[in-house]
């Protein structure tokens, strides 16, 4: 599980946008967003830098992410 921290999103158009943005690159990808804490879990097989690249093409460029 990959989770990123993403400061830009804060309602549920930025939650869309986002999960979008990673189901784009990995259709199969679970996404699990806590709006609160700006963090988005990502369930995925694809390179992390490469779902970092799709959040920062969509607007909603990550500031960290950690693996595990």
């Amino acid at each position: 599980m990959i989770t990123f921290h993403i400061p830009a999103m804060s309602c549920a158009h930025c939650v869309g946008r986002v999960t979008r943005a990673l189901q784009g690159i990995d259709p199969q990808a679970q996404v699990i967003i806590d709006l609160t804490t700006k963090q988005v879990k990502v369930d995925s097989s694809h390179p992390v830098p490469e779902l970092a690249k799709g959040l920062e093409a969509a607007g909603y460029p990550p500031v960290s992410q950690t693996i595990g």
